[in-house]
C-alpha cells in the first residue's frame, strides 16, 4: 500500500493544479477574514475565529472536489488503473492509499491558516485573549469535515472517467450532506423526522465540535461517514474488476 500512497502524494505535490487550488483557497480565506468588511475580524472587534470556521466549510465544498476529482477518474481514462489493479494489492489498500494522500494534502492546506490564530492571539486585548481550547476543537472539527468531504470526492471520482463530472458530483454531494439535511429538517421542524434529518447531516456535528465540545458521538459520526463512502467506493471499484 505504501508505494501507492507515496505515488499519490508525490503526484499531488508535483501537480500545478493542487498548488493553484490551495493558493486560491488561502487567498479566499485571507480576503474573507481580514479585508471584506462583512466578515473581517478587524471590523468585528472580537478576538475569535468564528467567522473563519463558518466560511471554510463552504470553501471546502469546492476545494476538496478539485483535489480529489482525478483520484480514479484520471487513472481510468488513461488506462493506468488496469496496471494498478493487476498488482498484488487489494482494492481496499488502493482506496485507503489514495484517501490518505488526499487528507495529508488537506492538512498541508490547513497548516498555513494557523497564522490567522497567531495574528489574532497577538492582536487581542490583552494579548492572548482568545479561547484556544475552542480553536483547537474547531480545527479538529474542520479537519474531520474535510476528511469526510475527501471520502465523498474519492467516491465521486470512482463513478466516472471524466474529472469534470466527478467534480460536479462531488460538489453536489458535499453541499447536500452539509446543508441539505439541515434544510430538509426545517420542513419537519415539529416532527421527529426533523430531528433525525438534523442528526444525519454533517453540519450539526461540525457545529458541535466548533463550539469546543469534543463529543465521542461526533467522532463516531465522522468515522462512520468516512467508512460509508470509502465502502461505496470499494463497491464501485470492485464491481468493475473483470
Amino acid at each position: 500500500m505504501y508505494p501507492v500512497f507515496k505515488r499519490e502524494l508525490f503526484s499531488y505535490l508535483n501537480s500545478l493544479m493542487a498548488y493553484i487550488t490551495i493558493g486560491v483557497f488561502l487567498l479566499a480565506c485571507t480576503l474573507l477574514l481580514w479585508f471584506f468588511p462583512d466578515t473581517s475580524i478587524l471590523d468585528y472587534g472580537y478576538a475569535e475565529m468564528n467567522s473563519f470556521f463558518s466560511l471554510v466549510p463552504f470553501l471546502f465544498i469546492f476545494l476538496i472536489p478539485a483535489l480529489t476529482m482525478r483520484s480514479f477518474a484520471e487513472e481510468r481514462k488513461e488506462g493506468t488503473y488496469v496496471l494498478l489493479a493487476t498488482r498484488p494489492i487489494s482494492d481496499w489498500q488502493i482506496i485507503v492509499a489514495k484517501y490518505l494522500a488526499a487528507v495529508i494534502l488537506l492538512l498541508f492546506a490547513l497548516l498555513p491558516t494557523l497564522v490567522y490564530y497567531y495574528s489574532i492571539y497577538q492582536l487581542g486585548l490583552p494579548k492572548g485573549n482568545i479561547d484556544t481550547g475552542a480553536v483547537i476543537g474547531s480545527y479538529l472539527g474542520l479537519y474531520l469535515l474535510g476528511s469526510a468531504f475527501t471520502a465523498i470526492g474519492i467516491f465521486a471520482s470512482s463513478l466516472t472517467k471524466n474529472q469534470v463530472i466527478a467534480f460536479a458530483i462531488s460538489v453536489f454531494l458535499c453541499f447536500f450532506t452539509f446543508s441539505g439535511f439541515e434544510s430538509l429538517s426545517k420542513l419537519f421542524e415539529l416532527d421527529k423526522i426533523g430531528a433525525i434529518l438534523l442528526i444525519l447531516g454533517i453540519s450539526e456535528h461540525y457545529q458541535s465540535m466548533s463550539r469546543g465540545v469534543l463529543d465521542t458521538r461526533d467522532l463516531v459520526y465522522f468515522l462512520t461517514f468516512i467508512a460509508l463512502f470509502l465502502g461505496l467506493t470499494k463497491y464501485m471499484i470492485g464491481g468493475r474488476r473483470w
